[in-house]
């Protein structure tokens, strides 16, 4: 059964307060984490061998943070462009009176929505879309603007690609 999340508040100097998981405040479970980060394959019995634990007092760790939720899964990253979509477009999305749902079930719906996020402002959502060619943008686009507005912008280049957050005290 998996354990409610819980959160202690710090305080940083520059006076923000942080939300950190009672399991990170633990300097062993951080550095399981950032081996983990490093390289989510690694073996239970080497990831004990690096933090000086013994592999079964390391997979309840493990499991105790996934049950938290501090781990959530591990999750296979595969080039879009190797699957033939080599275009990736960011559309925003404001819904029409009364339409907020069907955005929602519409994204959920397509495949080649690899994310969708409902956001504040006055579009609602920002979907990340995958594309084999320029001319089917149109097709994606028509069937949201069935519910809404739209505004795409297509991914030129990515400086930052996807990363994990600074884990604690490791800043």
């Amino acid at each position: 059964m998996a354990q409610a999340r819980k959160s202690v508040n710090l305080k940083e100097n520059s006076g923000n307060l942080l939300q950190i998981a009672p399991l990170l405040r633990d300097a062993r479970n951080v550095q399981i984490l950032a081996l983990l980060e490093n390289d989510p394959r690694i073996s239970v019995s080497e990831l004990a061998r690096r933090v000086g634990m013994s592999a079964p007092a390391t997979r309840e760790r493990i499991q105790r943070m996934e049950e938290a939720g501090v781990i959530q899964g591990c999750r296979l990253e595969i080039d879009h462009a190797a699957l033939g979509y080599p275009i990736v477009a960011f559309i925003r999305v404001r819904p029409m009176p009364g339409k907020l749902p069907k955005i929602a079930e519409l994204a959920v719906s397509l495949p080649q929505v690899m994310e969708c996020h409902r956001i504040t402002g006055e579009d609602c959502f920002i979907l990340k879309v995958g594309l084999d060619s320029l001319d089917n943008l149109d097709v994606i686009l028509d069937q949201f603007l069935v519910y809404g507005q739209t505004t795409t912008s297509i991914v030129q280049s990515t400086p930052v690609a996807p990363r994990h957050l600074p884990l604690p005290g490791k800043k």
